[in-house]
């Protein structure tokens, strides 16, 4: 039988394309935004809140009937997330991007983390905070590398809860095992 001096070649472009793929994906996540857009960046991102609301719609004002100690708030409707320290002011506020299905109001608590893996859109993110499971669905904050917001309308049930970069950093760090997420309308 004839030996084929194709089987080196092959393994080196394999191995070469290999090497290319790798160094592409390290550049995207290099280059990703912190933000999922600069219009959000400049206007929203990482804000410190202070109480002062701008009106009931795109208030930055923390929910009342939101609880009490250190927690996470989500107001639904407001698309928006207060971490409050153990003194009741929220030390950051900021904008998130819900999935298809939202929780149900209520209290709950930080029951995982991860700090990457790829959400149920398929999708790579980082500093996973997962609060709640309910009918199959899991529902928890959480970073794309490529700034991406889940699709709201998607056939798909998931219940990611998608933030920025640098507020994703920072829930990661609040959000410790246990810490209480309490859910508003």
């Amino acid at each position: 039988m004839a030996r084929s001096s194709a089987g080196p070649i092959v393994a080196g472009l394999t191995a070469a394309a290999l090497v290319v793929v790798g160094v592409l994906a390290y550049q995207a996540q290099a280059t990703a935004p912190d933000h999922r857009s600069t219009a959000r960046a400049a206007s929203h991102g990482g804000e410190k809140a202070d109480g002062k609301g701008k009106g009931k719609k795109g208030s930055t004002k923390l929910p009342g009937d939101s609880g009490t100690g250190r927690r996470v708030v989500y107001a639904v409707g407001a698309k928006r997330v207060w971490l409050v320290g153990a003194d009741e002011q929220p030390v950051r506020t900021f904008p998130v991007s819900p999935s298809s299905v939202d929780p149900d109001p209520g209290a709950y608590g930080v029951t995982s983390r991860s700090s990457g893996l790829v959400g149920s859109d398929g999708v790579q993110v980082e500093h996973v905070v997962v609060f709640h499971q309910a009918d199959g669905v899991v529902f928890g904050f959480s970073a794309a590398l490529d700034g991406s917001a889940p699709d709201p309308n998607a056939r798909k049930k998931t219940g990611a809860i998608r933030e920025a970069r640098a507020d994703g950093a920072a829930m990661w760090r609040f959000a410790t095992p246990d810490t209480k997420v309490v859910v508003v309308p």
